[in-house]
């Protein structure tokens, strides 16, 4: 049996997914939590097969769930499942540790078999994604988003949500000083210079 725990603050989705996972044999739905803190609990706690998580969560989420999920349980499988296209988001998620990425709108026709797939120890890349984690030529590649680092990138995924800096500090247990560097450094790299600059970007690119 394939124990699998869903991760996802929307309960609609939850039951959702759930519905999906209800007739396939040999898979049940062992956990499941509504935000990245009540997810990494429940690793902690139990053992899972495979990890279905959302990459937009309250608290803790995105890549620093995925790695806190795996250091607590090495073994665990990640799936990401994201509203957003896997250009912007499955090379980050799949470096971190994910064993595969799912957009949700493709969730329907294809989880229960990608569940399948990576708690046998395969992955779930798409030639899209395969192609960006060897380096092919691709426009995304060029994009200014992807100059950042994995953490510039959870700063910068904050700031075009309208979270303040104070509260992305809480949040990410950094200091104040270091999210308006972060902030700084977003800026720089990607050749902006305002937050209202960043958030047309993100709109445009589907990064919200």
């Amino acid at each position: 049996m394939i124990r699998v725990l869903l991760a996802d603050d929307h309960t609609i989705v939850r039951e959702g997914l759930k519905q999906l996972l209800a007739s396939a044999p040999g898979i049940a739905v062992a956990g499941e939590a509504g935000s990245g803190d009540a997810a990494l609990a429940l690793v902690r706690a139990n053992d899972f097969d495979v990890a279905v998580l959302d990459m937009s969560m309250p608290g803790l989420a995105g890549i620093d769930l995925i790695r806190r999920v795996l250091l607590e349980k090495p073994k665990l499988r990640v799936l990401v499942l994201s509203m957003h296209g896997e250009q912007q988001y499955a090379v980050r998620a799949l470096k971190a540790g994910a064993a595969g990425y799912l957009t949700k709108d493709s969730a329907a026709a294809q989880l229960v078999s990608v569940i399948r797939k990576i708690a046998a120890g395969g992955m779930h890349i798409s030639e899209t994604a395969a192609a960006l984690l060897v380096g092919a030529p691709a426009a995304s590649v060029a994009a200014p988003h992807t100059r950042l680092s994995d953490r510039e990138f959870e700063v910068f995924r904050a700031l075009v949500a309208g979270e303040g800096v104070g509260s992305i500090a809480d949040r990410l247990r950094l200091s104040v000083k270091t999210v308006s560097t972060h902030k700084t450094r977003i800026l720089q790299k990607m050749g902006m210079e305002s937050t209202a600059e960043l958030v047309r970007y993100a709109v445009e690119n589907k990064l919200l």
